[in-house]
């Protein structure tokens, strides 16, 4: 009998590595949005803004009080029942991963059993989340001498560890999406946890891609999911972030690349991609919504845009495909003017001004570990039904920024192609490039 290594090896050699092609068959959206593709897709036609004044909490003592939260979010609603009990074991961002993988697992038709569990892996962006107020706020203040005092630490270790909830360390660590994911739906092949910030959920994507290349798997789950929305973050954030402090319209606080850009704001969310290797996707007669076809990496440390630009130039060329070739630029665009100058810098050196830039991220905030997967979403569902929606809030274009956005209604695709470019505020980059699925 065949040992299963040697198995994966003979399979890995059936056919060379840039022969192995990857399709999305599936994926589920968490987002303030929309809660589903067909919803989802709707708001972003429609033009629909998910910033709106926090609900989940007081924010009157914070500076920056708007943010895109998910509406009645509600795991246990969604989630499998069998698995429903593990939900007290997982922090919010968590639970929205692990649910937006059931939702990719369900909208790609991957019935258990139907993959063998060494051919499905998972890849998941996520990061350290910050606790929660009452997973510790209790004991912090038995342990203090009065408010506003610090922690007596003689006293946390005598009386405040013995009471600390025995799972309080697994709701928050980054592994724990892609752990609980892997679990759940017997993916027993590669696994990963990316945490580079707002470059994971990209960077997840071309890993999966990578490893389907490889032939180390047939199919993954790939995206990211975070909440930024705890008050521990929000008022961390709140002194440290360029974040907005337009509070009057909240629907246009966020504003891409434009010369009265004010700041960003933060929110949640999560994407997940069921990515397959063709022929096993046409095998089980699995829907194609569309192809990875390239993905690169790096980092602008000078924060130049020349960087970024060489990221670009080197995910076009593993797409094998020319700027001349994209549709549409999906960008980060967060609303920061000397980030948002930065990404037009490098994108503007490899497509000028000919490429329409669509920018996403006004609609529903900053995600973070989410917002590379989530932002590629928005342009699957445009290659799909062959429309791109118009950047939200970009009225006076910045004139630092040598790009074409793309505003008003949804103007028709034309071309096969288009790029997920992101980056973060420590000059981390990335580029995804994906292709219309055309039969």
């Amino acid at each position: 009998m065949t040992a299963p290594h040697t198995q994966d090896r003979a399979r890995a050699t059936d056919m060379p590595i840039h022969s192995r092609r990857t399709v999305v068959t599936g994926f589920g959206v968490l987002s303030p949005i929309g809660s589903d593709p067909a919803t989802f897709w709707e708001a972003l036609r429609a033009g629909t803004s998910g910033i709106r004044t926090l609900r989940g909490f007081d924010p009157s003592v914070l500076s920056c009080r708007v943010a895109g939260e998910i509406p009645d979010f509600a795991a246990k609603t969604l989630i499998d029942k069998g698995y429903r009990k593990s939900l007290n074991a997982m922090s919010r961002p968590v639970q929205l991963g692990v649910v937006a993988a059931q939702l990719a697992v369900q909208s790609a038709g991957l019935v258990k059993g139907t993959v063998p569990p060494e051919r499905f892996g998972v890849v998941f962006a996520s990061v350290m989340n910050e606790t929660e107020i009452d997973d510790l706020a209790r004991l912090s203040t038995a342990c203090s001498s009065g408010p506003g005092r610090p922690i007596d630490m003689e006293a946390w270790a005598r009386a405040g560890v013995p009471q600390m909830p025995p799972m309080w360390m697994l709701k928050y660590l980054p592994n724990m999406p892609a752990c609980h994911a892997t679990i759940m739906h017997d993916a027993q092949g590669p696994s990963n946890s990316l945490t580079p910030d707002d470059l994971a959920g990209a960077a997840a994507v071309g890993e999966a891609l990578r490893v389907i290349q490889r032939g180390t798997a047939d199919v993954m789950l790939a995206g990211g999911c975070e909440s930024k929305l705890t008050p521990v973050t929000l008022a961390r954030m709140d002194t440290f972030a360029p974040l907005t402090r337009e509070h009057e319209h909240p629907e246009r606080a966020v504003r891409p690349f434009d010369r009265d850009a004010s700041g960003t704001c933060l929110g949640e969310g999560a994407a997940v991609f069921a990515l397959e290797e063709l022929a096993h996707a046409q095998k089980r007669g699995a829907p194609i919504l569309g192809e990875v076809v390239g993905f690169a990496s790096g980092v602008d440390r000078g924060m130049t845009g020349a960087g970024l630009a060489r990221i670009i130039r080197n995910a076009l060329a593993n797409a094998g495909i020319r700027p001349g070739d994209i549709d549409h630029i999906n960008a980060h665009g967060v609303g920061v003017p000397e980030l948002d100058r930065f990404e037009a810098r490098g994108i503007a050196a490899v497509f000028g001004r000919d490429v329409p830039v669509f920018a996403p991220l006004s609609r529903f905030g900053n995600t973070g570990a989410a917002s590379g997967a989530l932002e590629l979403a928005c342009s699957v569902l445009a290659l799909q039904h062959g429309q791109l929606p118009g950047t939200l809030n970009h009225a006076i274009p910045d004139e630092d920024c040598p790009i074409t956005v793309h505003t008003g209604p949804p103007r028709p695709v034309t071309k096969p192609y288009a790029i997920k470019v992101t980056a973060t505020d420590l000059g981390q980059c990335g580029a995804v490039v994906i292709k219309r699925w055309e039969t």
